[in-house]
């Protein structure tokens, strides 16, 4: 016999709700803690898996998300707006070029902005998994930035070298640089932070491109630096080599965005997931395991092997303990649909024969 169950998680930030399965009240705790802490934490305060509970922190993710972007895109604002003032009256074009990484760091919030609000809607029948890889797309959109930011840097570098330009007012400018890379790294800090947080790869991208603008505002100091001492190629070579670091970071983003897209997983949330299944009582086998990012949080599908002479309701009881397992194990785990195998018997058909035909390469 066979049983599909499935199940939508609560995974709300504030840990408040009821348990929806059981009729008493307990708590589910997320993050990274586990253990006994995580235990303690279980029956002390309550949590809840009911679908309206799961999609408030969807919400709240999201919002958390967004809350991101506004805050940097003030900061960078004001960052852009402080280095263009300066930009008019020092006639620098390093300057220019990192107010310019500025501005399109501020408006990679644009798609992010937009997948975050798509990642609210419900599912449809068209989209039956609602439009949580909106964020990926936006995640594409920031790399191919990163990517025009990189060579519109090398670009500017390598014209500073072939044809070289004083710089006015280098006090100001280096001033300029200093609020550039403070503004850009902060904003780095505080969108990786959140990103890694609510599991937007997305997210992370864009805050490693900020820190790319950060790097160029560095670039900017240091040529204003050698601009003062009469060097008038400092300013060039320093940013061919910031281009370099620029690319590195761009490697870093685009090998991120490229897994989240591919629907690649840390092996390590597998090994977990599977340790947790096996220490559920009545399961004994685990078959595939499969896990995949939709937006900024997990869906889980796996078959599990319990006892061939179990009912039907014994058997979704173990798939439905199986998810439960699940759902404490992995962390931004929001759905996972449990499949019962029976364990075989000696001389038995593989009851799956039957689709073998189906799934041949």
């Amino acid at each position: 016999m066979s049983d599909r169950h499935h199940h939508e998680h609560h995974e709300h930030h504030s840990h408040e709700g009821h348990h929806g399965h059981e009729g008493h009240e307990g708590h589910h705790e997320h993050g990274r803690r586990a253990g006994l802490r995580h235990r303690l934490g279980h029956l002390l305060t309550p949590h809840s898996h009911e679908s309206a509970d799961k999609l408030d922190s969807a919400l709240e993710s999201s919002a958390r998300g967004m809350r991101a972007l506004w805050v940097s895109l003030a900061v960078l604002g004001v960052t852009a707006l402080a280095q263009a003032v300066v930009v008019a009256v020092s006639g620098s074009v390093a300057l220019l070029g990192d107010t310019v990484h500025n501005t399109a760091d501020a408006l990679t919030a644009v798609p992010l902005g937009i997948a975050f609000v798509l990642g609210r809607r419900a599912a449809t029948r068209r989209f039956t998994y609602g439009y949580g890889r909106a964020e990926d797309l936006a995640g594409i959109a920031i790399v191919l930035t990163i990517a025009a930011s990189a060579a519109f840097a090398g670009w500017t570098a390598i014209e500073r070298l072939l044809d070289p330009r004083p710089v006015q007012y280098v006090p100001a400018v280096a001033v300029a640089a200093l609020v550039g890379f403070a503004g850009n790294e902060w904003v780095a800090r505080y969108r990786i932070r959140v990103g890694r947080d609510i599991g937007s790869a997305a997210l992370v991208a864009d805050g490693l491109h900020a820190r790319t603008d950060g790097f160029t505002s560095l670039a900017v100091l240091i040529g204003a630096g050698g601009s003062a001492l009469g060097w008038q190629l400092a300013d060039p070579v320093v940013g061919l080599a910031i281009t370099a670091a620029i690319v590195l970071v761009l490697r870093d983003a685009a090998r991120e965005v490229f897994r989240r897209v591919m629907d690649a997983v840390d092996p390590a949330l597998v090994d977990r997931a599977e340790h947790a299944l096996r220490e559920v009582e009545g399961v004994r086998g685990v078959g595939e395991l499969r896990l995949r990012w939709i937006g900024h949080r997990l869906r889980a599908e796996v078959a599990v092997v319990v006892d061939g002479d179990a009912t039907v309701r014994q058997a979704h009881a173990i798939s439905v303990d199986a998810e439960h397992a699940l759902l404490h194990a992995v962390p931004r785990l929001t759905a996972a649909l449990v499949h019962t195998d029976p364990a075989p018997l000696p001389g038995e058909d593989d009851p799956h024969l039957t689709l073998a035909h189906h799934t041949a390469a």
